[in-house]
């Protein structure tokens, strides 16, 4: 068995899904994409799964509003911090 094939974090998935809703995939490169997924990953607890089914199917719906939530917020809270990261470096070119 490989570990890494069989389980994965569904933290992931909601992660890149509120990347895609922000429209960020398509205006940030690839490098920012991977410090904002890392950066927003390490603020909420993992979750992990084995079959995306069983999210959907064994999931209550107050429980899936909460993660989103939890998602919403780190993400954002990522996007704050790498933005004035960026702000500093220009004005300290």
């Amino acid at each position: 068995m490989k570990l890494d094939d069989d389980i994965h974090n569904y933290y992931e998935h909601l992660v890149l899904q509120r990347l895609t809703e922000l429209g960020l995939d398509k205006s940030k490169n690839a490098d920012y994409l991977a410090d904002l997924c890392c950066l927003a990953l390490n603020q909420v607890p993992p979750r992990y799964i084995r079959y995306e089914v069983d999210m959907a199917f064994y999931l209550p719906q107050s429980e899936r509003q909460q993660m989103k939530m939890n998602v919403d917020y780190a993400v954002d809270k990522a996007i704050r911090f790498l933005d004035q990261a960026e702000d500093r470096k220009r004005q300290e070119a």
